[in-house]
């Protein structure tokens, strides 16, 4: 796979705590950050995915709420 050269200004002491923690894990620095992308964009997707399967389960006590709402006296059409 192709690799592209990133570059990232950070304090030294974050630098410093990015190149402990890949030697930790036995990683070169890029290899960690890859790492920790990777990881906040899986969670990311499993947050949305969870939020998806929550609608498709629940939707049709949104659609009853919301048409209650829309049907109760005073309500206005939007």
């Amino acid at each position: 796979m192709a690799k592209t050269q990133l570059g990232a200004r950070v304090d030294d002491d974050i630098a410093k705590l990015a190149r402990a923690r890949a030697k930790d894990r036995g990683l070169s620095v890029g290899d960690y950050i890859a790492a920790l992308v990777k990881e906040d964009a899986g969670g990311l997707r499993r947050g949305l995915d969870a939020a998806r399967r929550f609608l498709d389960d629940h939707q049709a006590v949104f659609d009853e709420a919301e048409d209650a709402d829309r049907h109760a006296p005073g309500a206005h059409a939007t």
